[in-house]
């Protein structure tokens, strides 16, 4: 029996809503006939993100959810502890900043010494002594399961989003067995990674259970950033690279990537996956629900 879903029936807690103000404008151009042509682009504007006092980052960013975005950024470079008190996130839509007020004290210059251009798109930066989090990092065992995975597969790829909108962007689901439960986007998967782990600190949402799904890469920084917020299971639509398997290989992290269909690829944590479902019943993904600009989609299912 195939499995299926109905789109009409998602239960997520946060969703991406295409017709959002401010996030994508129609750009006027020209297509590959000469005709003019309309499209819908992505917005990006900057976010200078404030830790009390301290300037900490500017952000290139969407725009939308900026206090998720500040406090994922924080807590996902280890300059905002489980014990430490969040008194207040403010944002100035106007002035293009975010300030996130402690009750503590922000002490980080040398650590700001220290960045790390990253493989990320839309320019991530993370600071050099983030592996030296890792250290004291034990995940969970987690018991991901196939039939879980097809499932939440075919109800990311059926979300309206911008991305179908767009284009132009990431995603990044959170996920709990079969239910995706938070939908971020932004034009960088750490952005989106970074929203998840804001709200997941502003929620109180506990990781031991979760798995996170993303529409980018699955690099040394993606695979990180999870393991710091204690996510036991990352995948994937995209691809590995060899120092982000190697990293979920010594922290525990199972890792899926390049979930097509039926098809998919575990590198890392294949003794916590269980099979229960039969590939052949699950079938190739149809055209018009994959992830792609709506222009081409609308082709492709015309």
């Amino acid at each position: 029996m195939q499995l299926a879903v109905e789109p009409e029936i998602l239960s997520y807690l946060i969703a991406p809503d295409p017709t959002a103000p401010r996030l994508t404008r129609v750009v006027e151009g020209v297509d590959h006939d000469g005709k003019d042509t309309q499209i819908s682009v992505v917005e990006e504007r900057p976010l200078t993100i404030f830790l009390n006092g301290q300037e900490i980052v500017t952000a290139m960013t969407i725009g939308d959810y900026p206090e998720y975005l500040a406090v994922g950024f924080l807590r996902n470079q280890g300059m905002l502890a489980d014990d430490e008190t969040v008194q207040g996130v403010d944002h100035d839509d106007e002035l293009e900043t975010v300030v996130v007020r402690t009750d503590g004290q922000t002490t980080y210059e040398e650590k700001l010494k220290k960045k790390t251009r990253t493989s990320g798109c839309a320019v991530g930066t993370v600071f050099g002594d983030m592996m030296e989090g890792l250290e004291g990092v034990t995940l969970p065992d987690l018991t991901v399961k196939t039939s879980d995975l097809y499932a939440l597969a075919a109800q990311i790829n059926r979300t309206p989003s911008h991305y179908l909108e767009a284009g132009a962007i990431h995603g990044t689901v959170l996920c709990q067995g079969d239910r995706p439960l938070v939908y971020m986007e932004d034009v960088g998967r750490h952005n989106a990674v970074d929203k998840i782990a804001g709200w997941m600190h502003m929620e109180g949402a506990t990781a031991s259970d979760k798995l996170l799904y993303t529409t980018g890469r699955l690099t040394s920084e993606m695979v990180i950033k999870t393991a710091m917020m204690g996510i036991p299971a990352l995948a994937s639509r995209s691809g590995f690279t060899a120092w982000g398997v190697e990293i979920a290989r010594e922290v525990g992290l199972t890792l899926i990537g390049r979930m097509r269909g039926k098809r998919f690829v575990c590198l890392a944590g294949e003794e916590r996956l269980t099979r229960d479902a039969d590939p052949d019943a699950v079938g190739e993904e149809d055209r018009k629900h994959r992830r792609k600009s709506a222009e081409t989609a609308s082709h492709d299912s015309a």
